[in-house]
């Protein structure tokens, strides 16, 4: 395998989703907005993909801009185990200028999750700049996943979504658990 021999391209979110969860710590692509996803390959292969998205949290965006529409977010981002140095590095950096191309100019925001050792090191790699740090929150645990906490209150024309309601059941009967986590790095890289 040779990093310049690979190809990026656009494709569509049910084209990452079992490669993601396959591959991804996450093991779940539940809940994330995926508006632009591209897959890294190896011929015809597939041994990469990452996605964008709008950020999860209302109001969040507001940390990095005045304007909603000028913030996305890297959620996801996972290649096969056996890629060579710097494959990463060169995925993100051919999916960035695709991304300029498909989105337009903004900030890029994505996290490096502390709870699983990460520090962010791709991303220096490919000119994120780290602006701080965000304290751990409360997830939930279930069947091996875990949740975000306001998986609970998810609700649909004023009712709970049905896997709201059985994530609320499993915390009740015991079988779910609430977890503190241990936070996470938050970088940025401006597209221009």
């Amino acid at each position: 395998m040779n990093v310049k021999s690979f190809v990026v391209k656009l494709v569509n979110r049910k084209d990452v989703r079992d490669f993601i969860e396959a591959n991804h710590y996450s093991k779940s692509i539940n809940g994330c907005i995926a508006d632009y996803c591209y897959a890294l390959y190896d011929g015809s292969r597939m041994i990469g993909a990452m996605f964008f998205g709008r950020m999860a949290m209302a109001n969040q965006w507001k940390r990095f801009s005045d304007l909603e529409a000028n913030v996305i977010e890297l959620r996801r981002l996972c290649c096969i185990d056996d890629t060579p140095k710097n494959t990463e590095s060169y995925f993100i950096g051919k999916a960035l200028k695709l991304l300029k191309k498909d989105w337009g100019k903004g900030v890029v925001v994505s996290y490096a999750d502390k709870e699983y050792g990460h520090s962010g090191v791709i991303y220096k790699a490919s000119n994120f700049k780290m602006i701080g740090e965000i304290k751990g929150a409360k997830v939930i645990m279930w069947k091996g996943k875990r949740y975000h906490d306001k998986t609970i209150r998810t609700k649909y024309k004023g009712e709970l979504k049905p896997f709201a309601k059985r994530v609320k059941a499993a915390l009740d009967s015991g079988e779910a658990f609430y977890k503190n986590t241990a936070g996470k790095y938050t970088y940025t890289y401006f597209l221009n």
